[in-house]
């Protein structure tokens, strides 16, 4: 409940249990403007420095225009009277309302923060950012109009287990009712090199890890595709069913691109689901220069993107984007009368929680709307743009210099640059099993220097047979070119007499 502070109001009566004139609204709004105005992100436009007026809502062209938001702070405080027409509504007004909104850009109610998104009724504002959200994400994927489904998860790992469950859904939805038993045995297929949650998903859901396919990868860590389709054959002639396919978009050690068209081609041969697991490389889709990378996504069936990776979102936000609607619902819907009353006053495809595994979710939408609106899908751009080029220069600065080995040749794909430093006692030994041993020790010798002395702290692992590397990976837009020639001084600095 909102409780009333004003001086003159009984301690008793809470908010919402007044019958708000409309001078009481009106003495309300008048305080809270007077509160805002005494913050340094006030934004009442109604006067002052230009930039600060709003122009548009347009998700393209908000970069740098030194927009600041209203966030009155009201939790010892009742909502204005325009936050509160945001209950009040319905769905189609409060669209209305939130793509050309007041000049009180968003507001953040005592409730609506602290609660959880699985009605629009609890959460009206967070609801509809997240439908609008998922449809710009969809159409920067390549899906006309944006049409689709989707939802924002706990995280990649997550988003990609939906991807399984619906996958399963869509071929044999009579496993919802009657268990794996009903269908045949169902195999998957993900890249050698693929994050280890499609493994989990695989035994989380029953199919089994057996029944995880893994495909073999070129040397740049890449699905080969004649790998999967003679996979596929094999696995039909034993009699089992190909149902899905994980096709990475950014791997995790390598950054590696799978040839998605190539992926595609396959899936649709043979009918399989295609997934495409972009959680760390979803952010290239939003650069013109880069977004190449990911040909052929709008032929997959489902899209994980985390916006907490490449675009800087704060920990969680991730979104399962998919392109046949109502597969999301019919897949996860249980029909809780207690929240998802068919007779409800407004639209109930408004309440999105019962397409979720979750019951109440956090509504991790509004750190991704508030930093969309701020730095516009331009801005996101420009930031993606600067880490992928720091990782050129990275690559580099130390491809042909002394002491430095590459993982493999040519330029990384995506902002994982993977190396080894060879101290000089190293340098002049013939290849064999001692210089392995001992250059296995180097990285983590040079990591644990690095923390001790609190300059830098930069990631290292082995990968198949290859001994532990160095995994530099650029992702903070506030990196610059001199951070990049102070990490190599380090290294060589700390390795040198290794």
């Amino acid at each position: 409940m909102f409780n009333n502070h004003s001086p003159d109001s009984s301690p008793s009566l809470g908010f919402l249990q007044k019958n708000n004139s409309l001078e009481e609204r009106s003495r309300i709004v008048s305080s809270i403007k007077e509160r805002a105005t005494k913050d340094l992100l006030s934004c009442d436009n109604t006067g002052g420095d230009a930039r600060f007026k709003r122009i548009e809502t347009d998700f393209s062209n908000l970069y740098a225009r030194g927009r600041s938001f209203c966030l009155p702070k009201m939790e010892k405080s009742p909502p204005c009277s325009s936050c509160w027409r945001w209950w009040k509504s319905s769905p189609a007004t409060s669209r209305r309302l939130l793509t050309n909104p007041p000049r009180a850009s968003v507001w953040s109610c005592p409730t609506s923060p602290k609660q959880v998104g699985f009605t629009y009724e609890i959460a009206p504002v967070f609801v509809l950012m997240e439908q609008l959200t998922l449809k710009k994400m969809r159409e920067i994927v390549g899906w006309p109009n944006g049409e689709g489904d989707g939802i924002f998860s706990p995280g990649g790992a997550i988003s990609n287990m939906y991807s399984v469950m619906i996958a399963r859904y869509k071929y044999f939805p009579e496993i919802k009712t009657k268990g794996m038993a009903a269908a045949p045995r169902l195999v998957l297929f993900t890249s050698e090199l693929s994050h280890y949650s499609i493994k989990k998903a695989s035994a989380a859901l029953g199919f089994g890890t057996d029944n995880l396919i893994l495909l073999n990868t070129d040397e740049r860590g890449r699905v080969i595709p004649a790998d999967l389709e003679s996979k596929v054959t094999e696995a039909k002639q034993k009699g089992y069913v190909p149902v899905y396919v994980n096709a990475t978009a950014g791997t995790t050690v390598f950054g590696a691109f799978d040839p998605i068209n190539d992926i595609a081609d396959i899936c649709e041969k043979y009918n399989m689901w295609l997934h495409v697991d972009a959680a760390w490389g979803g952010g290239l889709l939003m650069s013109s220069k880069h977004r190449h990378k990911m040909s052929g996504i709008h032929r997959a069936n489902s899209v994980t993107w985390n916006p907490h990776k490449m675009m800087g979102v704060p920990l969680q936000c991730s979104a399962i984007l998919v392109r046949e609607r109502g597969l999301l619902q019919g897949c996860n819907s249980m029909c809780a009368g207690y929240l998802f009353q068919p007779d409800k006053h407004y639209d109930v495809t408004y309440d999105t929680g019962d397409k979720a595994i979750q019951c109440g979710r956090h509504v991790d939408i509004f750190k991704f709307w508030l930093m969309w609106k701020a730095k516009g899908t331009v801005g996101f751009e420009q930031q993606i743009d600067k880490c992928l080029d720091l990782s050129a220069y990275l690559y580099s600065k130390i491809k042909n210099r002394e002491g430095f080995q590459m993982v493999f040749n040519g330029e990384p794909q995506h902002t994982n640059v993977c190396f080894w430093y060879l101290p000089l006692s190293l340098r002049h030994l013939p290849d064999g099993e001692e210089k392995r041993e001992r250059l296995h020790k180097v990285a983590p010798k040079i990591k644990a220097m690095m923390m001790e002395s609190g300059t830098t702290m930069v990631g290292y692992q082995p990968q198949g047979d290859q001994v532990n590397f160095f995994r530099m990976v650029i992702s903070n837009p506030a990196a610059t070119r001199s951070d990049i020639d102070f990490l190599v001084e380090e290294i060589e600095r700390l390795g040198q007499d290794l």
